[in-house]
């Protein structure tokens, strides 16, 4: 174990014995790191925090510090990390605000400079958040999305597989799996580049179109679109959608082509 003399590492925390610790960090008593962990300087890993291997904790980041959230009493809450990991600098994650619920990161994530994961997240696996991409508490994201500079996400959105969010894009409504949001809970088709990065089938990628098209361009409320699409589109990728569309709450962003007000997910 590579420890800098600046250092301060509580005697109950577990540090596996080929983790690394920069100048001035700051592990506390309940923080686990398993093994092949980097820690840069001045971090500050703390609450009941547990990592997995190989992840990279770049300088100023702070883990498992307490929810932002006026009814948290102070229970000793959980946040637990996969492997692989990269959390780049000033990035903040936030421990959950109960016991009943951690926040939950997967596996092979990259977050850039001053990313943000509130309290209570569930985070997928292979997903990247750009400078400044900010998730609100509760944000449940699937894997491989993609999240660019300056986003934000209102607490509980949902955000499905390989989806994308442009610059500066913002959502209160949830976004389905494989499509591009800009602006304010609006869509602007498929992310098709991400499609074909994650080696989705042609023939697979023009029946997510044409669901799309089912789903956001025809004249029926969404509601109806979705139980004539379950007969209609038989790929995996396709039912994902609509079974991600029932399970909404919140609503489902619309095309940025509509004119009518955000429909529900199942509420027509």
């Amino acid at each position: 174990m590579a420890i800098h003399p600046s250092a301060i590492i509580d005697s109950k925390a577990e540090i596996h014995s080929s983790v690394e610790v920069g100048p001035y960090a700051v592990i506390d008593a309940q923080v686990v790191l398993g093994p092949g962990c980097w820690v840069g300087p001045h971090v500050h890993l703390t609450g009941d925090l547990m990592a997995g291997t190989n992840c990279q904790f770049h300088a100023g980041s702070v883990m498992g510090d307490a929810p932002q959230d006026g009814k948290y009493d102070g229970a000793p809450t959980r946040c637990r990390i996969g492997s692989g990991n990269v959390f780049r600098e000033h990035v903040t994650v936030h421990r959950s605000n109960s016991m009943e619920e951690d926040t939950v990161i997967g596996n092979e994530n990259y977050f850039m400079a001053h990313a943000h994961v509130g309290h209570n997240c569930r985070v997928g696996h292979k997903n990247i958040f750009a400078n400044g991409a900010l998730l609100g508490g509760h944000v449940v994201m699937e894997d491989e999305a993609f999240l660019s500079g300056h986003c934000a996400v209102h607490q509980f959105v949902r955000i499905g597989r390989l989806a994308m969010m442009q610059g500066h894009a913002g959502l209160s409504k949830d976004l389905p799996p494989y499509m591009m949001s800009t602006g304010i809970n609006m869509m602007c088709g498929l992310n098709t580049v991400g499609l074909r990065r994650a080696g989705l089938s042609l023939s697979e990628r023009n029946e997510l179109k044409r669901l799309y098209h089912h789903l956001f361009s025809a004249k029926i409320p969404l509601s109806e679109a979705v139980i004539q699409g379950q007969e209609l589109f038989s790929a995996a990728s396709s039912q994902h959608v609509l079974d991600f569309i029932q399970g909404s709450t919140r609503g489902i962003c619309k095309d940025v082509r509509q004119g009518s007000p955000v429909r529900g997910g199942q509420g027509g």
